[in-house]
């Protein structure tokens, strides 16, 4: 499918994507945010696809949501469209692993977007950022939960208040970054990072992003439980047999996806 904001590459079961607004600095507006959706859900069902990974440019992976669109609206206007609603949760809904590659600027609707991923693999210029508050309004995709969980409360609430920018190093220290890798090998990186996971049974890994995620949303008796039954449910798989078999007889697993 051809896009108007992105470009989508499949190899090696890997679906790249591209967030492509470069005159706007890769600025979130509806169609992109719309074409996102789409294409993350269509990634999703793709049997081709085992892991996915979101990008932008070497200057900014997003610089936000797209202020031009929004100045004018009403509180009346963006609350009966929901702005960015439906999008941001159909990006939530993905259950493959998904990756972001950050370079640049990731501020504000981009820095919210990267959390909304797996895990964020970052370049050394990478400058992450919710400064909504210089445009007197909050954030609105999730910056002020996602990054609170990440980075704690007292981290989260200076970059909310202040609007200032945490640089690649200090993001990977405080927990908002996985990795850190020099600006021009941040793809190539990301991408052995997703074979890898590509390697592994798509069954398991839909359950460890499963467990994964619980963690987030409820209490440890309740989190350790569902991780338990998960536990239990894999070794109804084949590729449960399959992995522990390979494990007994020293070899590489060919897993099956069932």
């Amino acid at each position: 499918m051809a896009y108007q904001t992105l470009i989508v590459e499949i190899e090696d079961y890997t679906a790249l994507i591209r967030l492509n607004r470069p005159d706007a600095l890769n600025a979130l507006n509806t169609t992109i945010m719309r074409e996102l959706a789409e294409a993350v859900t269509a990634a999703d069902a793709n049997d081709k696809v085992r892991c996915i990974v979101l990008t932008g440019s070497e200057k900014a992976f997003a610089a936000g949501a797209d202020v031009r669109e929004m100045a004018a609206k009403s509180f009346a206007e963006v609350f009966v469209e929901n702005l960015f609603g439906p999008e941001t949760d159909a990006i939530a809904r993905v259950r493959k692993p998904m990756i972001a590659a950050v370079s640049g600027y990731c501020l504000g609707g981009g820095c919210e977007l990267a959390m909304m991923c797996d895990f964020i693999l970052a370049a050394d210029t990478a400058k992450f950022g919710q400064p909504e508050i210089n445009l007197g309004i909050p954030a609105g995709m999730g910056g002020t939960q996602r990054l609170t969980r990440l980075v704690g409360k007292s981290k989260s609430m200076d970059m909310h208040l202040t609007g200032r920018f945490m640089e690649a190093a200090e993001a990977e220290r405080c927990g908002l970054v996985s990795r850190v890798f020099p600006a021009k090998a941040l793809i190539e990186e990301t991408l052995k990072i997703a074979g890898k996971i590509a390697e592994k049974s798509m069954v398991t890994a839909m359950l460890v992003k499963e467990a994964v995620d619980r963690a987030q949303e409820t209490t440890l008796a309740e989190g350790l439980l569902h991780e338990r039954r998960l536990f239990h449910a894999a070794f109804a798989t084949e590729d449960q047999k399959e992995g522990m078999a390979a494990f007994l007889e020293k070899r590489q697993p060919q897993f099956r996806d069932r």
